[in-house]
């Protein structure tokens, strides 16, 4: 949990990125995630557990470089605006 409040501190700071935060939480939720605690939208373990992976390496188990977490919420914010100019 603690994990998710520094996070969202991260995310406070940058208020042009709050409502693609928003939007990420909410297409990353797992599945009526408000019927299991922790009733928050968070992503499916398995999946989180995949992307540490994938970015970080070893086990899973690494928390989300603050820079990473802005990173990404401005590919996401940008992402759409690039693949409608694409070919």
């Amino acid at each position: 949990m603690s994990t998710v409040v520094g996070l969202g501190r991260v995310v406070a700071r940058h208020p042009s990125l709050w409502s693609t935060a928003v939007r990420q939480a909410r297409l990353l939720a797992r599945p009526r995630w408000w019927r299991k605690a922790p009733f928050l939208p968070l992503p499916d373990p398995a999946y989180l557990k995949f992307r540490m992976v994938t970015a970080y390496g070893g086990d899973g188990t690494a928390t989300p470089e603050p820079g990473d977490v802005v990173a990404y919420l401005q590919w996401c914010r940008a992402y759409p605006e690039v693949t409608a100019h694409a070919p």
